[in-house]
């Protein structure tokens, strides 16, 4: 049985990013092994399978990186007019601007717009992030849509079964009605995660898309959380 860890999944592990990012600062030489550059598709130990004291020293930047970790998962729900980046973009200020500074080193799986409210995660556990984004995993995200009129039935059913053409490729996803809140609220089940997917598609069927608010991603939901607030999440 192997008793090594791929070095790429333990930074992501440890530094809150994917493989992909890890491969990219093992290959730009950030990443050395008892003061020795590392190497792509190295391998370490195991903190389980080896004394904590005969462990290589692994390093970014020069600050050793802990084999021992702890992992953090809130889900918080993003006001309009917050961006999900670390640093203020011109006037609009940053989810980090509300979350305690405790919480400032967690990142963002995944985003929402500046225009666009409700759940986002944040973790520093890279593996998570990567199983919850990643396409292959498609995972599930749900997100209350009103639109500037209501949506043509010829419409939804483009969208639904057949998809519009974007500059990217294709865009399908499920869209409901929620006529018990308003004739232009739609529910939008999507898997994919494309930048501004949604606001894209029904603009190119003529519509403009004046509130996007999501509310489940994978297997959380937003329930009863207020704007502006967060709470831990526990992992099974």
């Amino acid at each position: 049985m192997d008793q090594t860890i791929r070095l790429n999944k333990f930074l992501a592990e440890r530094l809150g990013v994917s493989r992909r990012e890890a491969d990219e600062l093992i290959a730009a030489g950030k990443i050395t092994i008892d003061g020795k550059t590392a190497i792509l598709g190295a391998r370490i130990p195991q903190l389980t399978d080896v004394d904590i004291d005969k462990l290589p020293k692994v390093c970014y930047n020069n600050k050793t990186i802990p084999f021992e970790t702890k992992y953090t998962y809130l889900a918080f729900n993003k006001p309009v007019g917050y961006v999900c980046s670390r640093r203020s973009q011109g006037s609009s200020p940053t989810i980090y601007d509300i979350l305690p500074k405790k919480y400032h080193h967690l990142k963002t799986v995944g985003r929402l717009d500046k225009d666009s409210s409700g759940l986002i995660l944040l973790t520093n556990d890279g593996d998570f992030a990567y199983q919850m984004t990643h396409p292959k995993f498609r995972k599930t995200k749900v997100y209350e849509v009103e639109l500037d009129r209501p949506l043509e039935p010829l419409h939804q059913q483009i969208i639904s079964d057949y998809g519009v053409m974007l500059d990217d490729g294709p865009s399908r996803f499920k869209v409901l009605k929620k006529e018990q809140v308003s004739p232009i609220v739609y529910l939008v089940t999507l898997t994919e995660g494309r930048n501004r997917q949604i606001r894209r598609t029904f603009l190119a069927l003529g519509y403009k898309v004046t509130r996007l608010h999501r509310t489940n991603f994978g297997k959380y939901e937003l329930s009863n959380l207020p704007a502006g607030k967060y709470q831990v999440i526990e992992q099974n």
